[in-house]
């Protein structure tokens, strides 16, 4: 059993955890997911898209995947005791296919976590210091990712930054369209790391971590599930995610 950094989570914003469940599991949802975009895994022809996002895996294979022991632990660990919701599925996969399209949504942003006036209106959703409606960000490798193989940017410590930048919003917080105008600048001396690994591995990242697609240059499709944990509740006082906002208030 590895043991969950929890130092390393609060000042870089993320942690990996390996072998976060089982590959043999990783592999069957990979199989459902090539069903569903309708492309051949042995016929590159059909792979025409640089990405093609798939999203609502709350059937068994993708549950178990999300909920296994090690992860229940890690979830405690980050985000706080009992300060999470038993994920129900796996989000959103963008899947990424080897190409040289632009896949155009490579940009440096922030993942807003409660809606605005509009609940149907994606890109008016919100983000505030609190966190509401998101305890983590997590990345769910289905495939082995390598440095060529579109691996998420991550800014290494960026969480930290956005919490002045959030504080003066108050509760209602601030518009996803506009955190990327406020926080990528704040956080652009950060170093860069990739989120590589193996399939099974999870990223389990902060709420406020600033991170980016990018163009896949390997030869394998990447497959990766990027849901937030949800909270039970406000964030605990000694959650390390409260602890990291703090931090970045510099208090």
């Amino acid at each position: 059993m590895h043991e969950i950094d929890v130092d390393a989570f609060v000042a870089d914003g993320f942690v990996r955890v390996p072998e976060a469940f089982p590959r043999e599991l990783a592999a069957e949802c990979r199989a459902i997911l090539w069903r569903d975009t309708g492309c051949d895994p042995d016929d590159r022809s059909t792979w025409t898209k640089p990405v093609i996002r798939l999203g609502g895996y709350g059937t068994p294979p993708f549950r178990a995947a999300a909920n296994t022991p090690r992860l229940h632990a890690a979830y405690d660990a980050v985000a706080g005791e009992g300060a999470w919701q038993e994920p129900g599925g796996l989000g959103t996969f963008p899947i990424r296919f080897p190409s040289t399209e632009a896949p155009g949504d490579d940009g440096w942003h922030i993942d807003a976590s409660f809606p605005g006036d509009d609940p149907n209106d994606f890109m008016g959703y919100r983000v505030n210091l609190a966190s509401k409606g998101r305890t983590l960000l997590m990345l769910f490798l289905f495939s082995d990712v390598g440095e060529d193989d579109a691996p998420t940017r991550i800014r290494v410590g960026s969480h930290l930054d956005v919490p002045p930048i959030l504080e003066p919003a108050g509760d209602e917080g601030v518009a996803f369209m506009d955190i990327p105008g406020k926080a990528v600048p704040a956080s652009e001396h950060r170093p860069v790391a990739l989120a590589t690994g193996r399939a099974g591995d999870v990223y389990l990242c902060h709420p406020f971590l600033v991170h980016a697609a990018q163009p896949h240059h390997g030869t394998e499709v990447k497959f990766m599930a990027q849901p937030p944990l949800l909270p039970s509740g406000p964030l605990p006082e000694t959650s390390p995610v409260r602890t990291a906002i703090q931090r970045g208030l510099g208090r």
